[in-house]
């Protein structure tokens, strides 16, 4: 739900003068088109590319990144735009968790589009924001990330179609028409390529994840934030989930999912067909005081699944630069339970907003 945020995003909408009427709402009835669709549409307010994924190394390392793209309008008017006009700001960022050697890099860009800084560009099939970049050859992803401690050089080949979540081609967020958002993932993604980690040169592969999300309606009021998991399971299905959270602590009833089967067929999951445990085990920021839930019970009666999440790593929060940017918790993880009778594992990423504020967070 990405991949990446929309209590982020409401924040930078203080930085808009313009209502979120003057731009298009997420509807029933829209019908993706591919490629084109893979990239941007500046008539929605806000849209987010989100890449997250578990590599292991040629020796045996094991570790976690996440690339994130956001874009988020703040001016529409009707005059010619100039080059160092702010008509939509980009924000990414770039995490490494080194699960091994037990350390969480992450870092963030915050650029206008200028004279080529940031931007999407669908005729040359890119998403970037300086040198980070993801770049579309074919099917396959060439993914960039430059930092101080570390660099990743990736290429992502989907290993079965996009998925589109949620009913009617909208995933609903909350009451009313326009309150929700279209969404499209590549749920199996192989990864391949390079991540330099502190001067070491490492081979790495693994499975990605790539969720992109286009709307206009931010969090509505009573909305605290949200528990958002995507879960690659070792019998080659996949599942995406989210529990919206309510200031009361209850949960959201249009907290939503997919089931995508290992020959790529979807189940769309509402609110009382899986729950969402949060388990004893939390960590605390020592950053922003926020505490984290970071081991997860996962129950989907329908399809006699149950899971249970857990992280080598506990502190994978990203806290930001920018005082209008809300921390959040992204991290690699890892699974355990079952199908029916029969055994079930796999690995995922798990993202946690809203707990840098003080709510009631009962399961």
């Amino acid at each position: 739900m990405k991949n990446s945020l929309a209590a982020l995003c409401a924040t930078l909408l203080v930085l808009s003068p313009l209502a979120p009427a003057q731009y298009r709402r997420a509807v029933p009835g829209y019908r993706f088109t591919l490629p084109r669709d893979h990239f941007d549409h500046p008539d929605f307010q806000t849209e987010w590319w989100y890449y997250t994924g578990n590599l292991t190394s040629s020796n045996r390392r094991h570790l976690g990144f996440e690339l994130t793209f956001f874009r988020q309008a703040v001016s529409r008017d009707a005059t010619p735009p100039a080059p160092w006009d702010v008509r939509d700001l980009y924000l990414a960022h770039l995490a490494l968790t080194d699960l091994d050697g037990q350390r969480f890099y992450h870092t963030e860009r915050l650029n206008r589009s200028g004279p080529g800084f940031a931007g999407i560009n669908a005729a040359k099939a890119r998403i970037w924001n300086g040198n980070w970049q993801v770049q579309w050859q074919g099917d396959d992803q060439q993914l960039q990330g430059i930092s101080s401690h570390f660099q990743l050089q990736l290429t992502l080949h989907p290993l079965k179609p996009p998925v589109v979540h949620g009913e009617n081609g909208v995933s609903q967020k909350a009451e009313g028409l326009g309150h929700a958002s279209y969404y499209i993932s590549l749920t199996r993604l192989a990864a391949s390529g390079s991540v330099q980690l502190n001067g070491e040169q490492l081979s790495v592969t693994g499975l990605a994840w790539m969720d992109h999300e286009f709307f206009t309606e931010q969090l509505q009021p009573g909305q605290a934030g949200w528990d958002w998991l995507s879960l690659q399971l070792d019998d080659d299905s996949e599942l995406m989930l989210f529990r919206l959270r309510r200031t009361d602590g209850s949960v959201d009833p249009f907290s939503a999912g997919t089931y995508i089967d290992p020959q790529g067929h979807c189940t769309h999951l509402r609110a009382g067909d899986f729950t969402l445990q949060p388990l004893p085990e939390t960590w605390t920021s020592p950053a922003t005081h926020a505490t984290y839930p970071i081991s997860w019970k996962i129950t989907v009666p329908r399809l006699a699944i149950s899971l249970q999440t857990y992280t080598r790593l506990a502190g994978q929060e990203l806290a930001t630069q920018h005082s209008f940017v809300p921390a959040y918790w992204e991290g690699a993880i890892s699974l355990a339970g079952q199908k029916g009778s029969a055994p079930l594992s796999g690995v995922g990423y798990l993202e946690m907003t809203g707990y840098d504020h003080p709510v009631n967070l009962a399961p």
